[in-house]
């Protein structure tokens, strides 16, 4: 049935999205941790060549102030940053409930009245959330790299895992 395909393609969509927001998060995080390195760099090189013309305790109390104000940088930043992805994750599975609710429910309401409105409405829609789920899939692909770019070292984010998709699937040659 043409909704269900729909459905699909609209969780598609979905997921592609949540990972790009995800892979957004992944860069805004590996980012930050590299602004604080090189501070850090940047500090112990700045504390280095002042450290002749500073008094003895203020050195270190210059290095442990500026460790801790690193530190509470970075747990602000994990903290964040967990909390958007698992934002990210919930929003994606809400909408995808919600997305099949809708189709199931479609379904029914054909079946109960016999008005098919719905379902050729499917059907008319369906080649534009194709295009829009290939886009989006684009657009995740490129997140991912460029997050991966940002990050560095880091490992790469969000691995597109969906097995069963209208848009991925080969059509079937039609029969004359």
């Amino acid at each position: 049935m043409s909704a269900r395909k729909l459905s699909t393609v609209a969780t598609d969509v979905i997921e592609s999205y949540g990972n790009t927001a995800k892979n957004v998060i992944h860069a805004y995080r590996a980012g930050g941790e590299r602004a604080v390195e090189l501070l850090q760099k940047n500090w112990d090189r700045a504390l280095r060549e002042s450290r002749s013309q500073l008094a003895a305790g203020v050195a270190s109390n210059a290095t442990a102030a500026q460790k801790v104000v690193c530190s509470y940088y970075i747990k602000g930043l994990t903290v964040s940053t967990d909390g958007a992805q698992q934002a990210v994750s919930q929003i994606v599975k809400l909408a995808g409930t919600g997305v099949e609710r809708v189709a199931a429910n479609a379904s029914r309401f054909e079946e109960k009245t016999g008005v098919t409105a719905l379902n050729t409405l499917a059907k008319a829609t369906l080649p534009g959330a194709l295009a829009l789920c290939t886009l989006a899939t684009k657009i995740e692909h490129k997140s991912a790299a460029l997050a991966s770019k940002i990050a560095g070292e880091h490992p790469a984010v969000a691995v597109v895992k969906r097995t069963t998709s209208a848009a991925r699937k080969p059509r079937k040659a039609k029969a004359a």
